[in-house]
């Protein structure tokens, strides 16, 4: 992914940004909102590489399962776990609880789904 153009990057930082506290979103749910369908690893790239000044909520971006990619008991691992918790975010059987804790933008869940209280 060397050269990979800076627009493209710069979307999906954006789409990191808007995740709200509290909230996951996939890699997969994050390129599509970036615009970027099927780019799931550009997303993985895109956080690797993005400045630090940005301060991006990178701890709220989770895998397919809702998992955490790092290895787990790693460092790193256990930094983006204490990071949600912080937030209020559950976990069950080592993921999210993407139940309670998913972003979406569909309309019937948002309308639909059981409240958070």
């Amino acid at each position: 992914m060397a050269g990979t153009d800076r627009k493209l990057l710069e979307r999906i930082w954006k789409a990191v940004a808007k995740i709200p506290r509290g909230q996951v979103a996939s890699y997969g749910g994050i390129a599509r909102r970036a615009g970027l369908p099927r780019r799931a690893r550009l997303v993985g790239h895109a956080l690797k590489v993005a400045p630090d000044g940005l301060r991006l909520p990178w701890h709220r971006v989770v895998n397919a399962r809702g998992a955490i990619s790092f290895p787990p008991g790693s460092r790193p691992y256990r930094l983006q776990r204490e990071k949600l918790e912080q937030e209020g975010v559950r976990f069950r059987n080592g993921r999210v609880d993407v139940a309670n804790h998913e972003m979406t933008d569909d309309l019937d869940a948002l309308l639909w789904r059981p409240r958070r209280d």
